[in-house]
């Protein structure tokens, strides 16, 4: 244990601030979303606060890497986290002057997800070099347990700061852990440079390198597709999921932050887990598996049940093995893409595997307010689709999720057929 710690030190040091500050802005945005879908009462314009984050980090992502592998990743994680501190210092000024606008938000989330755009792929390098190769998939494990408790803990405490002392406070715990993990990075973390040909490289050569690698590696480039069809059906149910529980009898703000907080404990646990899981004979088939349970079961039993306790045991079946898929896949990725080249082609990754995320919002959110609630709203008691869904306002978001969970197994089915045809060999 002691050679142990050791070993992962620095990745100890980089990893416990970095998801300190994580947690802090995960509360700033469940306690903004809460507070714009109470004043609009639409899944869509709540949506568009995600889509808004996204599309900048799809559309630039691509370019992000290549800048990502030429400079110094610490600068860069520093320089970005910066932006976003910035960002939220601004939501903070405009609500203690009640200017607080709808638009504001999709800015500000705009800008946001930009930084994080250029920042991602340079903390996935800083990640595999301050880790051992023989401590990857614990590494894996380990962020994925903190992004569990994240989960878990932001829509709680989120909700207890602001009960206690409104919006206010929460911003100022979020800057709090901001200044934490800042000054922990600035002073005692150093990464270890790369040798890079990348540097040497015209830049938009550069990006090409990343596009040509995938081209070449077509079992990392079926992956990265899988998993954007899985990212579609994922964000289509996160746009829903609000407009399913906050209207019925039964939800509410209370009820939505206990199903999310699920979400995260069933992550937590299937992050315990997978650290201490020997390595499977098969990577790939547990990948698509694992996604084949999650997403067959979980949009089904919400769909057709009426229960926050069936919610919570839905979201605990769709999250438990994602752990287990993301710790195979962080394998997969670290140990065939050669470090000096990760950047780059893990941008690419991010483009081609996250586009389908602010597609997937706009399409859950638009189908909740303009196809399924309306068709609900119309149907009579006792009909088949009123069994089915229930009624009232949130039975068409139930609907939307019955069509999530056949897209989802679609998808899944699909893949699995045609990753079946490859083999990965992990090496030593």
């Amino acid at each position: 244990m002691k050679n142990l710690m050791k070993e992962l030190r620095m990745f100890f040091i980089l990893w416990s601030t970095q998801s300190l500050s994580q947690l802090g802005s995960a509360m700033t945005n469940f306690a903004l979303t809460l507070w714009l879908y109470q004043r609009t009462g639409s899944a869509l314009q709540t949506a568009f606060l995600s889509i808004c984050s996204y599309a900048p980090y799809v559309c630039m992502s691509i370019f992000a890497g290549a800048l990502s592998d030429r400079w110094d990743k610490r600068k860069v994680m520093l320089a970005c986290d910066t932006f976003a501190a910035c960002c939220t210092v601004t939501v903070l000024i405009l609500l203690k002057n009640d200017l607080l606008e709808p638009w504001h938000m999709y800015l500000l989330n705009a800008v946001n997800g930009l930084m994080n755009t250029v920042q991602q792929p340079a903390s996935d390098v800083a990640m595999t070099l301050i880790t051992p190769k023989k401590h990857y998939q614990r590494t894996s494990g380990l962020r994925s347990f903190s992004n569990s408790l994240v989960t878990i803990l932001n829509p709680v405490i989120a909700t207890a700061l602001f009960s206690f002392g409104g919006m206010d406070v929460v911003i100022y715990t979020d800057l709090a852990t901001f200044g934490v993990a800042f000054i922990t990075l600035f002073l005692f973390v150093r990464i270890p440079q790369v040798a890079n040909e990348s540097k040497r490289e015209p830049f938009l050569e550069s990006v090409k390198v990343g596009l040509r690698y995938l081209r070449d590696n077509r079992l990392i480039l079926v992956l990265i597709l899988f998993l954007a069809g899985v990212n579609l059906v994922a964000s289509a149910f996160d746009a829903v999921l609000p407009a399913f529980v906050l209207p019925r009898e039964n939800g509410g703000e209370t009820v939505l932050g206990i199903v999310t907080s699920c979400a995260g404990v069933a992550t937590l646990v299937g992050s315990a887990i997978v650290t201490v899981l020997p390595a499977p004979k098969n990577r790939v088939r547990v990948i698509y598996i694992t996604m084949l349970i999650s997403l067959s079961t979980e949009n089904f039993l919400l769909a057709f049940t009426r229960t926050p306790f069936l919610w919570c045991l839905g979201q605990v079946i769709g999250w438990l093995l994602v752990p287990v898929m993301s710790a195979n896949l962080d394998v997969v990725l670290r140990t065939t893409i050669p470090e000096s080249m990760q950047g780059r082609v893990y941008s690419c990754r991010n483009t081609l595997q996250f586009f389908t995320i602010p597609i997937g919002f706009f399409l859950g959110g638009y189908m909740v307010d303009e196809i399924c609630e309306p068709i609900m709203k119309n149907v009579s008691a006792g009909s088949m689709l009123s069994e089915l869904f229930g009624s009232g306002k949130g039975s068409g978001a139930a609907m939307v999720m019955f069509v999530l969970g056949i897209a989802g197994t679609t998808i899944c089915l699909i893949f699995g057929k045609i990753l079946r045809k490859y083999e990965f060999e992990e090496k030593a």
